[in-house]
């Protein structure tokens, strides 16, 4: 699910914010963009973050100042004396007599080292933490909002689903019906006028139709697979995972259902399921 927040902590003259941006995805990833003195916890922020986000993709950005605005920056004499070097060797090379310019060195990395270079940065993370925690809980809160929004969208989607179901459990017994009637009619065009419906050899043939077309467990594992969303609306655990996976089943017994039941109606149906099936995959997907 989609969402961003923001958050603020000074202590000790410290100051850090947070921005985090969650979009969706279907697999989990998180990008961290960490101040170079503070690099050493980007695995902590990642732990913080992963207990909240488990599906999407979340970018976190963190800012930070020092007190005074931090000390000034240092520059490395001798990493930017080595890459002025390679760079002339490379001009040279490429038959150029250019000299690399003082305002190119000092964008390479390494070259100017911030003012907390040496610390850890583990004396900061009480102060990060306290900022990530909040941002999280803003951007968790637009995110539950529309999770609202999208569990109300889902359900839609199953009643929908629940009622083209209806339609093909009712319809069911008259393809049976409506079979014997044509395999009766079929003899009797053949010139077998003697030909009840009771007969044997009809009798079996029905018999054999009806175990190959039976579609009573298809749609009762369907039914099964509406109740289970159910339960996952009522959870409060991430389900977007569990909701792919129903919809794959759902999709499985849907097909299963439209091979077996060889029916005009129940066509129309079968349409009308995987139509709405398909909404309800793509919705599932932005689910948490």
């Amino acid at each position: 699910m989609t969402g961003q927040g923001r958050g603020e902590c000074t202590r000790d003259g410290v100051r850090v914010v947070v921005e985090l941006r969650a979009v969706n995805r279907r697999q989990a990833e998180i990008m961290v963009q960490l101040p170079e003195a503070l690099g050493a916890l980007e695995s902590r922020v990642r732990d913080v973050v992963g207990a909240t986000v488990s599906r999407g993709r979340c970018e976190v950005r963190v800012q930070w100042e020092l007190p005074g605005g931090g000390a000034p920056a240092r520059l490395n004499l001798p990493v930017a004396m080595a890459y002025a070097a390679e760079l002339t060797r490379l001009s040279q090379a490429l038959g150029r007599e250019e000299v690399p310019s003082l305002s190119v060195l000092i964008r390479c990395p390494g070259v100017l080292e911030s003012g907390g270079q040496g610390s850890t940065g583990e004396e900061h993370w009480p102060v990060l933490e306290e900022a990530l925690k909040s941002g999280l809980a803003a951007m968790d809160a637009m995110r539950r909002r529309e999770g609202e929004a999208l569990a109300t969208d889902l359900a839609q989607r199953i009643q929908a689903l629940r009622e083209s179901a209806a339609r093909v459990r009712e319809r069911a017994p008259a393809v049976m019906t409506r079979y014997r009637d044509q395999l009766v009619q079929r003899l009797r065009s053949a010139g077998l006028e003697g030909v009840v419906t009771d007969d044997e050899r009809v009798l079996k043939e029905l018999v054999i139709y009806a175990d190959r077309s039976d579609i009573s467990e298809e749609l009762a594992r369907l039914e099964s697979h509406f109740v289970q969303f159910e339960d996952c609306r009522r959870s409060k655990e991430a389900v977007g995972r569990t909701l792919d996976f129903l919809a794959q089943e759902m999709n499985r017994e849907i097909n299963t259902v439209g091979s077996k039941a060889n029916d005009a109606a129940i066509s129309v149906e079968i349409v009308r399921l995987k139509t709405e099936l398909e909404r309800f995959r793509e919705q599932a997907q932005n689910v948490e």
